[in-house]
């Protein structure tokens, strides 16, 4: 059976027993304690906790979810590679009861799929039942329901069950959500991978390569309750797990359960053995299977490569369907254990002889053989390998240096000797390597790691960043939030309303009412300004906020109003209808990036302010075409005078809706908010419809004029756009106007021409700079020769060194020229305007016994500089060129002491 075979099987015959087949949820989870959806019944949480009534008749489905296991409580990423089944990525096989069938089915279901589907040999099959070791206090008893029914299944074809159920205590055999909840006793079977399948139960659960875990049964019956004691749930459940990946192993390893004396890994299948044969054609490797020993730290050339295969292949999966879901690479949370996995895969690609990027070329062969069944790999192919190449390009720019810093502050150690936290901080802050990276290195070569000393330094550069915040920041997650603010807003910038209460945060007071026609800040827009009346007094609000349903007034100076006083609050109208106009053209705009960039440029954030807007977006730079024609889109709407309307609607009516743009991993109520330009209101048949809580225009013909200021980046794999709207657009185009007009002038021709005359001063310019280059090269080309009747013989070296005048282009082409005509080592401090470039260069026949880098790193700091580089090549720059001739000095007597 092919894994596609498998996992179809899998599907079909639980839709024979009448579940519904439920697509895999997204990698970005629901719960906000996850990082990635790690399990199968995440998506289901809801049902089991009767928060949600499950929408299948009857309450049963099955499924394969993605999951990820890379960071937090369950996390994998250090084991791959190294043996046979742990990978970041995986799929997981699952059938579900909602209160409806129990154990008998659940176990009834998988013996026959197992056993009458799939022919596992029964011999080779044992079952564990949870059995609670009183003297740890495990909780509950133990579960006889269980054992009868597998007791039943192994007695009727001749097996003894005291050998094929093995019990278990609540490490094993015990699932719960966590201290309190629903929780209840699990079934496993296992498999004998024995050569004669005669283990005899003895290998179940002790962590053996030859007696592995299928599939896992757990029956939710009980609540955990705060006092410790189990009481049983209203609605008993079903949830089981079987990894997929670990089915196609042994069906597919085994020659469907006839040979059993061959290697058994997750590996070896057609689910990794495409992506394998693309690796050893892009990388002239060959995969040969070999697997470490357990604990070993130093590996032959073969298992380096073997190894580098299986972290690629497992790597790439993980990225690809994250990406496909919107999670990308990052600085933050999930996106950095993205970004640690992304950086992971292409260190070990030098284990393969990639020195450019190798990775997002992957993409494809995944595509071809999981996109049948994942589309969103499909329809996002070229956003992952956009995603992927940028990644790639921006870590390959430092880890070549990165690592010649690990070998050069390594080469003195011995194993298990310890690497410097100082330098692992370094690693991390200027080159990108993350720590687990660092860790592996060290490992790799039989070193330690000084984590205390990294993690002080860590420390202080979080002290160093929380000291540099503006002290305007204000927090209120320490407040009552029980008070509910009605948002009257839509409607009107003005009400009448009672003071509830009055805070003090951060120094600052604010003012809490029962209704409010403020905006409080969300979702990148700002929220209101404006004042308040009691009676004759009048209190400026400088700011609204808002935690859970209570808005926040925060008040300009320290005089307050009383508590049960009402007041008049008028919102500043100029500025709302500012943040009206930037907030509606942003929806506009991210409209009109689809139509001319992609539908995979999401927004990843915005600004939404009365002086201008920022919107972040995933892509590749825009080229100056499509900026211009994003405006001129956006313009065109504007003129159109669309409708903008916005209407509540049930989340679960939309949530599918591939027309809505809402955010991805977003958690949204049962009733949202829906902003919809042109077309009929509560009919979703608008161009542009989002799910969005803002303020916005009533027509787009109240934006006015629509400009961008710029485009560029703002992280890496997300552009930034800035743009304004209404009479300031206008204002800015007629400033341009006025400057186009002066150079018209300056140049001396119409405007028409300015182009044509900029992009002739421009190639005139190249031009000369070109010649200018050569000219240069050429004079540093005859300086050189002279330099080369300078040899002198230090320590058995044939060296060259001098002083010349010249910037660093001048220094590094004399360099390049004396290489060409002379085999030996060479130095040359080039001194200009104050300022001294240092060039070093050693043969390759020289670099055994001396290195370019070391000749920088020994001489730069007599003229007050620093440096580095490789073995053959490296430069530097210093400060005090009055001390040149010292350095000088200082590299004959480094090289006389070697």
């Amino acid at each position: 059976m092919t894994s596609k075979d498998i996992r179809k099987s899998f599907l079909e015959f639980f839709k024979s027993k009448d579940h519904s087949i439920v697509e895999s949820s997204s990698l970005m989870p629901d719960a906000p304690n996850l990082l990635f959806t790690n399990a199968g019944m995440n998506q289901f949480v809801p049902y089991f906790l009767g928060e949600q009534k499950c929408p299948y008749n009857p309450p049963r489905a099955a499924d394969t979810q993605k999951c990820i296991r890379a960071g937090g409580k369950h996390n994998d990423l250090e084991d791959v590679g190294m043996d046979t089944y742990h990978h970041t990525f995986f799929e997981m096989l699952g059938n579900w009861s909602f209160g409806n069938y129990f154990k008998k089915q659940a176990i009834d279901w998988a013996w026959e799929l197992l056993v009458d589907v799939w022919k596992f040999p029964v011999n080779r099959l044992y079952a564990t039942v949870y059995s609670p070791d009183k003297n740890l206090g495990d909780p509950s008893e133990f579960d006889q329901e269980a054992y009868d029914l597998w007791a039943d299944k192994f007695r009727s074809i001749g097996l003894d069950p005291s050998i094929h159920i093995v019990n278990g205590n609540k490490k094993d055999n015990f699932w719960m959500m966590g201290e309190t909840g629903p929780c209840g006793p699990c079934s496993e079977v296992h498999v004998d991978l024995t050569e004669k399948g005669d283990s005899q139960g003895k290998l179940v659960n002790m962590d053996s390569p030859l007696c592995i875990e299928i599939w896992n049964l757990v029956f939710i019956q009980y609540n955990a309750n705060p006092d410790g004691s189990f009481s049983d749930l209203p609605a008993k459940h079903v949830d089981t797990g079987m990894g997929f990946e670990r089915v196609a192993s042994l069906i597919q390893n085994t020659n469907h359960f006839t040979k059993f004396d061959g290697l058994i890994s997750n590996y070896e299948t057609d689910v990794f053995r495409p992506i394998f044969e693309s690796l050893e054609k892009l990388s002239g490797k060959k995969y040969t299977s070999t697997l470490p020993e357990l604990g070993q730290t130093e590996f032959s050339d073969q298992e380096k490569i073997d190894i580098a295969f299986r972290v690629i292949a497992d790597h790439i999966r993980t990225l690809s369907f994250s990406i496909a879901d919107g999670i990308l690479p990052g600085n933050t949370d999930r996106n950095y254990v993205l970004r640690r996995i992304l950086r992971r895969a292409v260190r070990y690609g030098r284990t393969l002889g990639f020195t450019e990027p190798f990775f997002y070329k992957l993409v494809p062969v995944l595509v071809e053989h999981m996109g049948e069944f994942f589309p969103e790999l499909v329809q996002r192919q070229s956003a992952i390998a956009e995603s992927l190449l940028e990644e790639e390009q921006s870590f390959n720019k430092t880890l070549d240096r990165g690592i010649q810093l690990f070998q050069d502050n390594t080469k003195d150690l011995l194993s298990g000797d310890r690497l410097s936290g100082d330098i692992a901080f370094k690693l991390y802050d200027t080159y990108g390597f993350p720590l687990d990276l660092t860790e592996l290195m060290c490992r790799e070569n039989g070193f330690g790691l000084e984590l205390d000393r990294f993690d002080a330094l860590m420390e202080e550069q979080k002290e160093r960043a929380r000291g540099s915040r503006s002290n305007k920041v204000i927090s209120v997650t320490d407040v009552d939030t029980s008070i509910q603010t009605e948002f009257v807003g839509f409607d009107s910038l003005e009400c009448v309303s009672t003071v509830k209460d009055v805070v003090d945060i951060n120094g600052k007071k604010a003012v809490v009412f029962e209704k409010s026609p403020f905006y409080a800040e969300m979702g990148g827009q700002l929220g209101d300004t404006g004042q308040l009346a009691v009676g004759d007094n009048r209190y400026k609000i400088s700011n609204t906020t808002k935690v859970e349903n209570t808005f926040f007034h925060f008040l300009e100076d320290d005089k307050v109003p009383s508590e049960g006083e009402t007041a008049t609050l008028s919102v500043d109208r100029e500025r709302r209808r500012s943040l009206e106009r930037h907030h509606t053209v942003t929806h506009l705009m991210h409209w009109a990036l689809h139509q001319v960039v992609s539908k995979d440029a999401v927004q990843k954030g915005s600004y939404v302010g009365p002086e201008k807007l920022t919107f972040d977006f995933n892509s590749k730079p825009l080229t100056p075409q499509q900026v211009a024609d994003v405006e001129k889109l956006v313009n065109q709407r504007i003129m159109e005078n669309s409708r903008v309307s916005w209407f509540e609607m049930p989340y679960s009516e939309i949530k599918d809706n591939p027309e809505i743009m809402q955010a991805f991993g977003e958690k949204y109520g049962d009733t949202v908010r829906v902003v919809q330009i042109g077309g009929r209101p509560n009919e979703l048949n608008g161009y542009s419809i989002e799910l969005c809580g803002g303020t916005h225009t009533s027509s787009t013909g109240e934006l006015g004029f629509f400009n961008i200021l710029s485009e560029g980046a703002s992280s890496a794999g997300i552009r930034r756009i800035e743009a304004i709207s209404g009479w300031p657009a206008f204002e800015n185009v007629l400033e341009t106007e006025s400057k186009y007009h002066h150079l018209a002038t300056v140049l001396g021709c119409p405007i028409a021409e300015i182009t044509r005359k900029v992009e002739a001063l421009v190639d005139s310019k190249k031009q000369l700079e070109k010649q200018l280059k050569s000219m240069r090269q050429s004079q540093a080309a005859d300086r050189a020769k002279n330099l080369i009747d300078n040899i002198e013989q230090i320590n058995g070296l044939p060296t060259i060194s001098a002083v010349v005048d010249g910037d660093g282009d001048i220094g590094q082409a004399m360099t390049d020229a004396i290489k060409s005509h002379f085999k030996g080592v060479i130095l040359l401090l080039a001194s200009d305007a104050g300022k001294l470039s240092l060039h070093a260069a050693v043969d390759k026949e020289f670099t055994k016994k001396i290195k370019a880098g070391d000749i920088i790193k020994t001489i730069a700091p007599v003229v007050g500089g620093k440096g580095g580089g490789r073995p053959d090549n490296a430069r530097g720059a210093g400060s005090q060129p009055e001390n040149a001739q010292q350095a000088i000095l200082k590299f004959k007597e480094f090289v006389q002491n070697l």
